[in-house]
């Protein structure tokens, strides 16, 4: 594991900028490649079934163009597993997904979905691809996630710790801590995401366990003010 956690810059809202317009441009596939050679370790897509942003060929161009690694975001349905098993990415993140919603509102639930999500993960691990379950910082979940032995890793949705505030947000980081030491202790990789921004990452980086963070629409809007380049530069030295 590296001294300090990875970054995997998730490049959604580039497309939700280009759909906003149903225009060519901006280009995720050229976004991608800026944030790889500021340093990113990696990027991140969430291929949804309304495809609001991220499209199916743009996920086949980025396989073809990504240096690192990358991470594809997606519900654990037949017609995605399809399409992970044809594109092979490095890693498929099974998240839970619903139509209403504006972004993922919270990870998976393992009590009621903990079956279909190990099936997925099994026939994603047969054809060599690592997994990743986006899971709350609940214990009762990570202990549910040991159940899994096809998944690899899990990412911790870090999106309470980041509205909360004073002795709460303190109390948050504490829930996050602890499983991300249980998983790391179960044998996962542990990655963290979700709301995470340049003021308030510092802490989920500092987790021994935790190798890598996802963060995309944060990084997404400084670039708008201060372009892509200079805005992962920005949150890789947030991070340390």
């Amino acid at each position: 594991m590296s001294e300090n956690a990875l970054l995997s810059v998730n490049i959604d809202h580039v497309a939700t900028v280009r759909q906003a317009r149903r225009a060519p441009y901006p280009d995720p596939v050229k976004a991608a490649a800026i944030a790889e050679e500021a340093g990113a370790h990696g990027i991140t897509v969430h291929l949804r079934s309304d495809r609001r942003h991220v499209q199916d060929d743009d996920v086949r161009r980025l396989r073809g163009s990504v240096r690192g690694k990358l991470n594809l975001e997606m519900a654990a349905t037949e017609e995605m597993l399809g399409i992970a098993l044809e594109l092979r990415p490095d890693q498929v993140t099974l998240v839970p997904e619903r139509p209403e919603e504006v972004t993922t509102e919270g990870g998976l639930d393992l009590g009621v979905f903990g079956d279909e999500v190990a099936a997925a993960s099994a026939r994603l691990r047969d054809a060599g691809i690592d997994v990743s379950l986006f899971l709350d910082p609940d214990a009762e979940q990570i202990e549910r996630l040991a159940g899994n032995r096809a998944a690899s890793g899990f990412e911790i949705n870090t999106d309470r710790y980041t509205k909360a505030a004073g002795t709460e947000r303190g109390a948050e980081l504490d829930r996050i801590t602890t499983c991300a030491d249980r998983g790391a202790e179960l044998g996962f990789r542990v990655y963290a995401g979700h709301g995470l921004t340049t003021d308030n990452v510092g802490p989920i980086a500092a987790l021994a366990p935790v190798e890598e963070l996802n963060i995309g629409h944060f990084i997404v809007s400084r670039a708008v003010l201060v372009g892509l380049k200079e805005a992962v530069r920005e949150m890789l030295a947030a991070i340390g």
